[in-house]
């Protein structure tokens, strides 16, 4: 039976050491890391999304503001908006909750954003900079992922990684971040042929497609390590992830549960970054 990685014991432990810095750092320079959260719309999982992290805001003693916006703002108001924290010096974080309504060019919106004040790590510059090896913020999913591994002492040097999922939000970027660490990288997708013959060869196996336990025991290497990024909501209203939990676990070494797996890890790796960007401002 897997050993379950405790996302939310190790996420708790982070926010603890942050919420420290952020007070030596207020001691010391009289700086409060501010965190900006704009919401464009009513989508369910977003808004509770933004109430954890306003939630986590508070609990690190980090400023944080909010804006909800109503679905059918306009992009020129949303730029505006991004436009005024960008030269708002008590804000060092801004971070646009995605998906945005369907007439909103995300692209548009994340280039918009002060890349130093992109806690998010996705702005092209900052993708940029992750590709090359010398990233200023890892988005936060991708970092709150290597930390999980990192601190349940898993050593990825030589080791064969398969991540399902291509997204500019977890798959490319966490491919990028396990090749820093030495492991021999794949990355699947919808298209990908034989995909259980490449996933059955992976040592760590990244679940982040958004499709129910679509990861099945015959699927994955006897000893693997599996970490699953997927957050599906089954018609009972029960939460589930991208792996078929029960069955996997009795197969792999390490599992992430869902929830309570790389959840947590995103939102306090959102604060870590918030820290960063606010000592980066000094």
């Amino acid at each position: 039976m897997a050993v379950i990685i405790d996302g939310n014991k190790i996420a708790q432990e982070i926010r603890q050491a942050v919420s420290k810095e952020a007070l030596v750092l207020k001691e010391k320079t009289g700086v409060v890391p501010g965190l900006a959260v704009i919401l464009v719309g009513e989508d369910p999982a977003s808004k509770v999304y933004i109430a954890r992290k306003a939630m986590a805001c508070a609990e690190a003693g980090f400023l944080s503001r909010e804006y909800r916006l109503p679905a059918d703002t306009g992009e020129t108001k949303l730029l505006n908006i991004i436009k005024e924290l960008n030269a708002d010096k008590l804000i060092h974080g801004i971070l646009v909750q995605l998906p945005l309504p369907k007439h909103i060019h995300p692209d548009k919106i994340i280039a918009a954003i002060d890349p130093r004040k992109d806690v998010d790590g996705f702005h092209p510059y900052n993708m940029g900079k992750l590709v090359a090896g010398n990233p200023l913020y890892i988005p936060c999913t991708p970092r709150g992922i290597m930390e999980l591994i990192s601190r349940t002492g898993i050593e990825l040097t030589g080791k064969e990684a398969v991540v399902v999922g291509r997204s500019n939000i977890v798959g490319k970027p966490i491919a990028l971040l396990l090749l820093t660490q030495n492991a021999t990288v794949t990355i699947c997708h919808s298209r990908t042929k034989n995909l259980s013959t490449v996933t059955g060869r992976a040592d760590v196996l990244i679940a982040a497609v958004g499709k129910a336990r679509m990861i099945k025991a015959d699927m994955v290497k006897k000893g693997a390590i599996v970490i699953d990024v997927g957050v599906n909501r089954l018609e009972n209203g029960k939460l589930t992830g991208d792996v078929a939990f029960d069955e996997v676990a009795v197969k792999a070494s390490y599992i992430t549960p869902v929830p309570g797996g790389v959840g947590p890890m995103t939102i306090v790796m959102l604060m870590k970054n918030t820290l960063e960007a606010s000592r980066n401002a000094l």
